[in-house]
């Protein structure tokens, strides 16, 4: 499972080792990054996953700002209240080309009405996926 952090928004995404595929599930809203637990604790109930990725959003220098400490203190509180193993994945540019895919797929911009985040969670994932691959 992966999430993609944002402070209002947190998109999540599923996939499958094995396969190598993935697919978007939703997107949690969230309170200055805090989303509602209870939520999170029924995707966990729903798709039991055997580790979390967590896009970790880096400048472009590669280093870390406020955003990418928010998503490790997210991702630590994953592991410590699911006790599940937590890995990161650089996500530059995760959310720009989740938009960017579904404006060619005719998507208006209304972003809050319709969040790319869950593709960029699944995005993400893909990355992980990738660099997994047997």
């Amino acid at each position: 499972m992966a999430f993609d952090y944002g402070l209002r928004q947190i998109g999540v995404a599923s996939g499958n080792t094995l396969t190598g595929t993935s697919s978007e599930v939703t997107v949690l809203r969230a309170r200055d990054g805090v989303p509602d637990w209870d939520s999170v604790a029924a995707l966990f109930t729903d798709w039991r996953p055997a580790l979390v990725v967590v896009g970790l959003p880096l400048n472009m220098d590669d280093t870390e700002g406020e955003l990418a400490d928010r998503a490790r203190k997210f991702g630590r509180r994953l592991q410590g209240r699911f006790n599940i193993p937590v890995e990161y994945v650089d996500e530059r540019l995760s959310s720009h080309a989740a938009k960017s895919m579904l404006r060619e797929q005719g998507h208006r911009g209304d972003y809050r009405e319709a969040p790319a985040d869950a593709l960029a969670a699944r995005l993400i994932l893909d990355t992980w996926l990738a660099a997994h691959a047997e």
